[in-house]
């Protein structure tokens, strides 16, 4: 009996889980591996599982898929909406929703698993299918990796993988070379010394600090990096205080890099600490800034031949006017820890999820639409005919291209 992969996206998208958290999604993958007949290891990177199937001599394809959900309480009013909650790192009780379509990747690998294995007299090699957890946190694939991944399965040849979108489910979209942005998030903690706000000054007031500091900061892209460099410093959250007449003694900022080349991330950075640093001296606070690294994803790099290769199995799979290159996306992955840990090539690319009948002329014209909700919007909520059938034909045609025939 084949796999109902409506009704399993519709179960994993009503069933959530955080960060490290995927317990019930890791035991719905285990399971349904098993019984297709994979060897399948579970734990790996705490909630991480990998099926491997050996068919003979030849190439070892990983397909990749991620499994965490996200804090954020759904909107879409579907009748499998999710009402799951969770705890976060911090303790908090939280919503929970499939926000950024990894119910749609789990689906999509385990059915490509289904028919890899019934078609296995065609092919020969290793499948390795991987379904990774906390890519939300950003450390997911490291965890894998550091817990011995390719010492307990077989080293690939090549890592695959896919994201599904906001554009016309039926669609795919690569792009070679540097195809998603390099994320830092980071955590400042500014002391300064409270008192009433009646007298600040007999204070160091971190507020004050705080506001200086977020405004030199957007100086960094504007007036420290060339015209032909692309980075985005935000500044998302700033927290101080507790009264209106009381000037705190600390003040948090949290902030957010995306950059698109190691030099100019590196730059950014440190230009970042010295801001930091020294906006508060020009204060004279009392001790020095605290800067904690949080969430860090490195440059998504698809490898030039290995996407044109795969690119051309995609385009015979979907149809030539379905596979186009999006250029380089702002968002960020750490799919790209599983190849550059294996020294492979990756080719990761994304999928479209949305109704094509919501983007009127906007392929011919390049103007898409402004209100189709994207990856991690409440209202987000991918068409299940024909993203998944789409998802799982994509995978299958780029592990068939890698692995070899029979």
């Amino acid at each position: 009996m084949s796999l109902d992969l409506a009704a399993v996206y519709r179960d994993l998208h009503a069933n959530p889980e955080l960060s490290f958290q995927e317990h019930r999604t890791a035991g719905v993958v285990a399971e349904t591996l098993a019984r297709f007949g994979f060897d399948v290891t579970a734990g790996i990177g705490r909630t991480g599982v990998v099926g491997v199937l050996e068919n003979g001599d030849g190439p070892t394809v990983l397909l990749r898929a991620d499994m965490d959900g996200l804090p954020v309480l759904e909107a879409t009013g579907l009748p499998y909406a999710s009402i799951a909650r969770g705890t976060d790192p911090d303790g908090h009780d939280v919503p929970v929703m499939h926000a950024c379509g990894h119910d749609v990747h789990v689906t999509c690998l385990l059915g490509a698993s289904e028919r890899l294995i019934a078609d296995r007299a065609s092919w020969t090699g290793t499948l390795v299918v991987l379904f990774q957890p906390a890519e939300e946190w950003g450390g997911g694939a490291q965890a894998m990796v550091d817990d011995a991944l390719y010492g307990r399965v077989p080293t690939p040849d090549v890592v695959l993988g896919q994201h599904v979108g906001p554009f016309p489910a039926g669609f795919a979209a690569v792009h070679a070379g540097v195809a998603m942005a390099a994320a830092d998030s980071l955590t400042v903690h500014l002391h300064g010394t409270g008192g009433h706000g009646s007298r600040p000054e007999t204070t160091v007031d971190p507020v004050y600090l705080a506001a200086a500091t977020t405004m030199r900061l957007q100086g960094i892209v504007a007036r420290e990096l060339a015209a032909t460099d692309a980075a985005v410093v935000t500044v998302g959250q700033i927290h101080a205080g507790t009264k209106h007449n009381i000037i705190p003694a600390q003040a948090t900022l949290g902030l957010s890099v995306r950059s698109f080349d190691e030099h100019v991330r590196t730059k950014v950075l440190a230009s970042i600490e010295r801001i930091v640093k020294a906006e508060a001296a020009a204060s004279g606070a009392p001790r020095e800034p605290e800067i904690v690294f949080d969430e860090r994803f490195p440059l998504t790099v698809n490898e030039p031949a290995a996407t044109e290769r795969t690119a051309a199995a995609l385009r015979a799979a979907l149809g030539d006017d379905r596979v186009f290159d999006p250029g380089v996306v702002s968002g960020s992955e750490d799919v790209g820890i599983l190849a550059s840990a294996a020294g492979v090539p990756l080719v990761y690319w994304f999928l479209g999820g949305s109704d094509p009948s919501l983007f009127g002329d906007a392929l011919a014209t390049g103007r898409m639409p402004d209100d189709i909700p994207s990856n991690h919007s409440p209202h987000f909520a991918p068409l299940i005919d024909p993203t998944l059938e789409a998802g799982v034909v994509a995978l299958v045609a780029a592990a068939r291209e890698w692995l070899g025939r029979a």
